[in-house]
Order: C-alpha cells, then sequence, then structure tokens
C-alpha cells in the first residue's frame, strides 16, 4: 500500500478493514499486506485519497 504524505493518520481506513490489517500509528500506517484480499474499501473510504495500492 502506498501512503500519501498528505495522510492525516485519522484511522477511517483501520476502521474499516474487515480483516483488521491496518494499525494506525502517530505518524504512519502499517499494512499486513500479505493477508490482504485486495477488497481496497480502505482506498475507498480515505476522505483526503490519501491511499493507493502498490502495483506489483
Amino acid at each position: 500500500m502506498i501512503v500519501k504524505e498528505w495522510c492525516m493518520y485519522c484511522g477511517e481506513c483501520a476502521g474499516v478493514c474487515p480483516r483488521n490489517l491496518i494499525e494506525v500509528r502517530e505518524t504512519r500506517l502499517n499494512f499486513n499486506e500479505e493477508e490482504c484480499k485486495d477488497c481496497k474499501i480502505c482506498i475507498q473510504v480515505c476522505p483526503v485519497q490519501a491511499l493507493e495500492k502498490r502495483d506489483d
């Protein structure tokens, strides 16, 4: 997951992740990308469009 510099670390993404794979820290987000099923709900709910799926 790519977290853009304007992320506010508000926690909206963590709150909607159906697998609880996002952890919010003061100035960063921790993603468990190995367990992610690419539902992209976190990207959709971000109020400032600060998340982007990494192209692998």
